[in-house]
C-alpha cells in the first residue's frame, strides 16, 4: 500500500516520470525473478545441511 501511495505522489509531482516506472516495474521484475528463485534453492539446501549436521544431536537428545 505504501508503494502505491509513493507512487501516486510521484505520479502528481512528475507524471512520466511515473509513467515510466510504471513500465519499468515489471521488466525489473522480471530480471530479478531468476536471482529470487536461486536465493530460494541456496537457503533450502543450507537449511538441509544444517539439518543433517545437527541430527546427531537431536538423536541423542531424545534418547536421553
Amino acid at each position: 500500500m505504501v508503494g502505491f501511495l509513493l507512487w501516486c505522489i510521484l505520479f502528481i509531482l512528475c507524471w512520466p516520470l511515473a509513467l515510466f516506472a510504471l513500465i519499468l516495474y515489471p521488466i525489473v521484475w522480471l530480471l530479478l525473478l531468476p536471482f529470487r528463485l536461486v536465493g530460494i534453492a541456496v537457503g533450502g539446501v543450507l537449511e538441509l545441511v544444517w539439518v543433517l549436521i545437527t541430527l546427531p544431536a537431536r538423536v541423542i537428545r531424545r534418547v536421553a
